[in-house]
């Protein structure tokens, strides 16, 4: 459950309370467990008892399947939205922060994914030719485009809706990113704009790296053994391979190399179906590999 912070709702206690009794209104007949942030599937009265507990929990699926195959790791899933950082040490989840406040404090979470952030979000300012320009604040230009600019997402990995609402091709990614900087297509040549993707590019993958480091640093006072990272979600590859490189770990393991591509994109998804299987079968359910 992610949706309890859409500002639909007044607090996450509404919005958790809300979309479980919809869930159950749609599968009557169906039972019903929800994720919480200790990894475990609770009953819609458990969960409706400790609504914070299930808010934002999907990073403890990933933790907990992933902590089956790795003694000492962290976790970077860089999903289209954010990315956590899950550290696991000795086969057990060890994140100090539970809600996405705790986890914005101290690093278990970057807002920052691999398809809707805004470029805004990214950067304040931007080199050009012309000199650095401040960016404009308005949703002009998303993650989404700076990728696909830079060929690290498909025209059919944009899947989500465009800032403008036209295509989603590459000249319509060039345009809707010169306009950040309050310009267009024909003030700024094609390798400008490129080189302003290329430029927010590394910023994403500084704030993830930061973030890497901090959460990396903390477990290894607690006397963590080195750990190697581990990479998952929508922008693995891209995002936080690299950004796990440049903070300097040795072991990067991609999460497909254990199950396919189209699994790790989805992971935490993937994961809940294990959870779900596992108590359904009183067994721990694994994946072909």
């Amino acid at each position: 459950m992610t949706a309890e912070l859409a500002d639909v709702y007044h607090t996450k206690r509404e919005g958790v309370n809300h979309i479980l009794t919809q869930i159950e209104k749609t599968f009557p007949t169906t039972p019903i467990l929800i994720l919480n942030v200790e990894a475990k599937l609770r009953t819609l009265k458990e969960a409706r008892a400790e609504p914070l507990k299930v808010a934002s929990a999907n990073w403890a699926a990933t933790g907990w399947m992933i902590s089956q195959l790795k003694t000492n790791c962290i976790i970077v899933d860089v999903g289209s939205t954010t990315t956590s950082v899950i550290p696991i040490v000795e086969k057990a989840i060890v994140a100090e922060g539970k809600t996405d406040l705790e986890k914005l404090i101290n690093g278990e979470l970057v807002y920052t994914g691999s398809l809707r952030t805004n470029v805004a979000a990214t950067v304040s300012s931007i080199p050009t030719s012309k000199g650095v320009a401040h960016v404009s604040s308005e949703v002009f230009a998303q993650s989404a485009d700076v990728h696909l600019i830079l060929g690290n997402i498909t025209e059919k990995e944009y899947t989500v809706e465009t800032a403008d609402g036209k295509e989603k091709t590459r000249n319509a990614a060039l345009a809707r990113l010169a306009r950040v900087v309050c310009a267009d297509t024909e003030m700024l040549t094609e390798k400008e704009i490129v080189g302003i993707a290329q430029y927010v590019y590394e910023r994403q993958v500084e704030q993830i790296t930061n973030a890497l480091r901090r959460v990396c640093n903390r477990i290894k006072k607690n006397g963590a053994k080195k750990p190697a990272a581990v990479v998952t979600g929508v922008g693995r590859s891209f995002l936080a391979r690299k950004a796990a490189m440049q903070a300097g770990f040795v072991e990067v393991v991609d999460f497909a190399e254990f199950a396919n591509g189209d699994v790790a994109r989805v992971s935490t998804a993937f994961a809940v179906a294990l959870m779900g299987a596992s108590i359904l079968e009183r067994r721990i359910v694994r994946w072909m590999q």
